[in-house]
């Protein structure tokens, strides 16, 4: 039988595919992900070329590519113009053709010249990396079949599959469409599981996009993100600096509403959205089972799924399509309408950004006031905690 140079058992062989695939992955989410994309981190040099280097011979993805479409993702989440949304495209057709989604907007100019800013210039990216994008994964699969023989070609197959499956298909698919969620960002990103470990850390998606420059993406004290746990070796290896994580909201006993709550609502904006949906799940859940029982528009059942959706997760959450008539269903429900404005009008606070701290601090004031006396205890509950937030 014809072996490679490394003659291993049956288990070895699953052993290196494991190590080599995880290997990109940790690349994928420390190097492109959190340092290239997101800026959320410095390297050292050297684990940055490492890191380059090996996609480069594992994936054939050129740098500028995916941070510049990863950068306009965020940039127009969930809209037709995200490169790959389930929400708009279908989770079926992220899912099975991720990469060939990832290629053709790698082929939009406009993309790379807008979105592409402050990647790799030198000159083995000029000369080597981008114009010979392919030539990595060959050398690849002529090393892994000098060194383990025919099943090399095997290992080389998985490789080639590890990203556009994990990556291109179940984090910007399934991660846009099934999971929990921490924050109650304005996409549909969600948790996947709560221990990111086989991608990296990437599982933690809705953490992400609530916090895009965070170079920590686990959130909760149950949560893991494995990724965070390399840059941490790195950082005391003195090859790694993480520039920020994700705010730890901080609560006082105070009973007024000034530039300091103001700050501290804006800072922690997605954990008060969370904590508001929770304080008015009830709400929520009566008024939606009333209004189908008794509007006919919510009579169908993926109607009735879409009504929930635009109610929980706000406009931007799916293509918008008949939020006119998902308003005159919210006509019926004077609790419902009323706690949805007031959601909205929270959410003006950090959104408009001609406003001066002033007139915020003022519609602040005066959202406090209304949720007060709007009678409903949710409301009036809610607009206590709101004052109680601190840096």
């Amino acid at each position: 039988m014809l072996t490679g140079l490394i003659d291993l058992p049956w288990w070895g062989y699953i052993v290196v595919t494991l190590v080599m695939t995880h290997i990109t992955i940790a690349a994928v989410t420390i190097y492109l992900h959190r340092h290239q994309a997101h800026r959320a981190l410095e390297l050292h040099p050297i684990p940055s070329h490492f890191f380059r280097f090996w996609l480069w011979m594992t994936t054939g993805m050129v740098t500028k590519e995916w941070a510049a479409i990863h950068r306009k993702h965020h940039a127009k989440c969930e809209t037709p113009e995200d490169p790959h949304s389930p929400q708009v495209l279908g989770l079926k057709k992220v899912v099975s053709e991720g990469a060939e989604l990832y290629r053709s907007e790698a082929k939009n100019e406009e993309t790379l010249k807008r979105y592409g800013h402050g990647t790799p210039d030198d000159w083995m990216e000029r000369n080597v990396y981008t114009p010979r994008s392919g030539l990595g994964i060959r050398i690849m699969l002529i090393v892994n079949l000098l060194l383990f023989g025919p099943i090399g070609l095997t290992i080389w197959a998985v490789q080639m599959a590890w990203i556009p499956f994990w990556a291109a298909g179940i984090v910007n698919g399934v991660g846009h469409y099934w999971g929990y969620r921490n924050y109650d960002c304005s996409d549909a990103a969600t948790n996947l599981v709560p221990w990111g470990i086989i991608i990296g850390g990437e599982e933690l998606h809705n953490n992400h996009h609530a916090f895009a420059t965070s170079a920590k993406l686990s959130s909760k004290w149950y949560e893991f993100d494995i990724g965070w746990m390399y840059i941490r070796i790195l950082e005391m290896l003195g090859l790694a600096k993480a520039k920020k994580t994700i705010p730890q909201p901080r609560f006082e006993a105070r009973n007024v509403i000034d530039t300091h709550t103001l700050e501290a609502i804006i800072t922690h904006r997605y954990d008060v959205m969370t904590r508001y949906m929770k304080s008015l799940r009830s709400i929520y859940a009566e008024e939606v089972e009333k209004l189908r029982k008794t509007h006919a528009a919510l009579a169908d059942g993926d109607r009735f799924s879409r009504f929930k959706r635009w109610l929980t997760r706000g406009e931007n959450a799916q293509p918008a399509g008949d939020d006119a008539e998902m308003e005159s269903v919210l006509a019926h429900s004077s609790r419902l309408a009323t706690v949805h404005a007031m959601r909205q009008e929270l959410i003006s606070l950090w959104a408009r950004s001609t406003a001066s701290s002033e007139q915020l601090l003022k519609q602040l004031q005066d959202w406090c006031a209304r949720a007060e006396s709007s009678g409903i205890k949710q409301l009036q509950d809610f607009s206590m905690r709101l004052k109680t937030y601190a840096i």
